[in-house]
């Protein structure tokens, strides 16, 4: 695992799964976590509408809140969208921008990322950058040519370590159970890593950022993708909803 000069993160992406009786399961991972110092971060991402009862569930307590999307605006006739502006008002401290799903459902191009996460860093919100290929590409042999494109076209102007973090989530291994081996994170992860220097004010910079793997991560196999060289944490999907499967996967940090 690369040393950045942060602690990995283990960020939960609820999706659009979460209602106020939910916030049981945050009681039950903060008790998990009482007491036990794990050597990472950890975030929850939840669906919008409970980014404030959340906030309010974890003031007192070392886990970190995200949100899940933001619009490029800081206001505006923009029905159903939320600006990154107000998303820091619930006392969130970043957005995932560009992930797959929203790529895929709303066809979300890399400009449109790179213009959500720029909202994102004028927020004063880390901005959590997702990249990765489809099943087409990777057999195609394309999958460092497509992080290369998504990278170049998804990160804005003054991307640093500070408030950028990216999130290598191959599609085909979002909620289907497979997983890349850890030979080909780690390829993927070193590619993402070079890359970064163009965008990130050189090599020293982009050493630092966060990269995160993303992809059907389960207790099971944690602790294997955690220690791949430039693994500095996860994104995490389903297994993040249930606070026995998400410690499960902190606990590759204790």
């Amino acid at each position: 695992m690369t040393t950045t000069n942060f602690p990995p993160l283990v960020a939960g992406n609820w999706k659009m799964n979460g209602t106020l009786a939910s916030l049981a399961e945050v009681d039950a991972l903060k008790e998990k976590l009482a007491g036990v110092n794990p050597a990472c971060d950890v975030m929850i991402c939840p669906p919008f509408t409970l980014l404030f009862p959340m906030g309010e569930r974890l003031n007192d307590s070392s886990i970190a809140m995200g949100a899940q999307d933001c619009h490029w605006e800081e206001k505006g006739a923009h029905t159903g969208d939320i600006a990154a502006e107000m998303i820091a008002e619930t006392g969130a401290t970043a957005v995932i921008v560009g992930h797959s799903e929203r790529r895929t459902d709303h066809h979300e191009t890399d400009e449109i990322v790179q213009k959500k996460a720029a909202a994102a860093h004028r927020a004063g919100l880390i901005a959590i950058i997702c990249i990765g290929e489809t099943i087409d590409e990777r057999k195609a042999g394309r999958t460092l040519d497509v992080l290369s494109t998504q990278i170049a076209g998804s990160l804005p102007e003054g991307c640093n370590a500070a408030n950028t973090i990216i999130a290598y989530e191959p599609v085909w291994a979002i909620g289907t159970g497979l997983t890349p081996t850890p030979e080909e994170v780690a390829e993927a992860h070193a590619h993402i890593r070079k890359e970064l220097a163009a965008k990130v004010s050189g090599e020293e910079e982009a050493a630092r950022v966060r990269i995160l793997y993303g992809g059907s991560v389960k207790p099971n196999n944690a602790k294997e993708l955690m220690a791949v060289e430039n693994v500095n944490g996860a994104l995490v999907g389903g297994a993040s909803l249930k606070a026995d499967d998400f410690f499960g996967i902190i606990s590759a940090y204790l």
